[in-house]
């Protein structure tokens, strides 16, 4: 169940769109961005919904994925459009908006950004950002002392993020869009001990 009982509809509409897996790590997600609002002053409910949503479309048909993302009106890459990986944030973004009617901009930027990041995040951007890394299933080579950077300083975890993902990416021979480029040169100033993972 989740914390909020006016949230239930959305938990019964994930549970009907998402594999058991991906709800799993969805209210894992929620539940992290819940702690990391109680812990730096967020606003609970609405960053737990943003974790809540944020993989909303991330098992919908390649097809449909593309043409929301590309319709949109949130201005994505190129990269996001093309990008399996990518694009379910920006269409996510899109179905929370159209067809939940959700209209609260900071929710639907932190479902938008989930995946890629931006320059000047606000806090629930961040929140949902980080959340998503360190869910409680997550498992990969230290997470926990991720899961400590974020539990100590937002801004030096987006840089170690941003950092991580983007070497992620170039391993694989993968596009990085410029939101992402734009948010690693803007956070790399809180990241002064050049930690890595």
């Amino acid at each position: 169940m989740s914390r909020y009982k006016e949230f239930d509809q959305y938990e019964e509409l994930l549970k009907g769109r998402l594999s058991k897996k991906r709800f799993t790590h969805t209210m894992n997600v929620a539940e992290a961005c819940y702690d990391l609002a109680e812990r730096f002053g967020g606003d609970k409910k609405r960053c737990y919904l943003a974790g809540m949503l944020h993989d909303i479309m991330k098992e919908e048909l390649p097809e449909r994925q593309k043409q929301m993302t590309a319709e949109s009106g949130f201005q994505p890459d190129s990269a996001e459009i093309d990008t399996p990986a990518l694009r379910h944030a920006v269409a996510g973004a899109a179905y929370v908006r159209d067809q939940l009617g959700i209209d609260d901009e900071e929710i639907l930027a932190g479902i938008r950004f989930h995946t890629i990041g931006c320059a000047k995040m606000t806090l629930l951007e961040k929140i949902v950002y980080l959340g998503d890394m360190i869910s409680a299933e997550r498992s990969y080579k230290d997470v926990d002392r991720f899961r400590k950077i974020c539990h100590s300083d937002l801004d030096r975890a987006m840089a170690v993020a941003l950092a991580y993902n983007i070497m992620e990416v170039c391993r694989k021979c993968g596009y990085i869009p410029h939101y992402t480029f734009e948010a690693y040169n803007y956070y790399l100033k809180y990241n002064k001990d050049k930690e890595i993972l």
